[in-house]
């Protein structure tokens, strides 16, 4: 095998590692606490909200659902919702909450690595929604990929609201580099955003928006990016 192959095979198995690794350290924290970020609804999550009623959306796909504050809202809102996340005892606990809140016929939770394609057909959404996953332990050709793989589940019309930590967040650039944007603090790795790097994502939606906002003690410097597909 060349040399150049060698190094890119390399480098490919060294970002499974540690999102591998990422994936037991998530199982760790969300384990440890049944809310561990609160049972309010994000600030992005009633944004985005707003938004989805405007637009007329009804089934809306999270990814990187955590244990479901944002997920819950939505339902509560009258949406109905499709929760991704890659953390068993994430998602085990979202259904709980669903059912404690009568809400399992409007919110349903899988477990699912975004490495892999979406497990819908295309146009299954109208709306697809995450807070800070797009920020995980994830290369930027698997960024590439999962944009793709939102843009094909979207309806024509569709909206895409992320939030990501953007390179002004104080803790770019601390802790140990991994390559890639990517940064190791006290166990989490963090992609941390450019504003070159959204538009990258960008490719084949319509750009509406790239608001930055603060968020946590901190505090979190991140942009939110809302998205449209392009109507037919």
């Amino acid at each position: 095998m060349p040399s150049d192959e060698l190094l890119l095979a390399a480098l490919r198995g060294a970002a499974e590692r540690r999102l591998a690794a990422q994936c037991q350290h998530w199982c760790d924290v969300l384990g440890s606490r049944a809310d561990r970020y609160g049972t309010a609804a994000s600030a992005p999550a009633e944004h985005a909200a707003e938004l989805f009623v405007r637009a007329g959306a009804r089934d809306v796909l999270e990814l990187g659902a955590g244990q479901g504050r944002d997920s819950l809202f939505f339902a509560r809102r009258g949406f109905s919702v499709q929760a991704l996340d890659f953390v068993d005892s994430g998602v085990l606990a979202i259904r709980a909450k669903a059912r404690e809140a009568r809400l399992q016929d409007s919110l349903r939770a899988s477990t699912h690595d975004c490495r892999e394609p979406l497990p819908f057909a295309a146009g299954s959404f109208d709306a697809c929604y995450s807070h800070m996953l797009f920020c995980m332990a994830l290369t930027t050709d698997q960024l590439v990929a999962l944009s793709a793989e939102v843009l094909r589940v979207l309806r024509p019309g569709g909206l895409h609201v992320y939030t990501v930590r953007s390179t002004a967040d104080p803790d770019c650039g601390a802790g140990v580099a991994r390559g890639d944007g990517l940064y190791e603090s006290s166990g989490f790795i963090v992609h941390f955003f450019s504003r070159e790097l959204v538009e990258r994502l960008a490719r084949g939606f319509e750009l509406v928006e790239v608001a930055e906002f603060e968020e946590g003690d901190l505090p979190r410097r991140l942009f939110r990016v809302t998205l449209v597909k392009p109507a037919l």
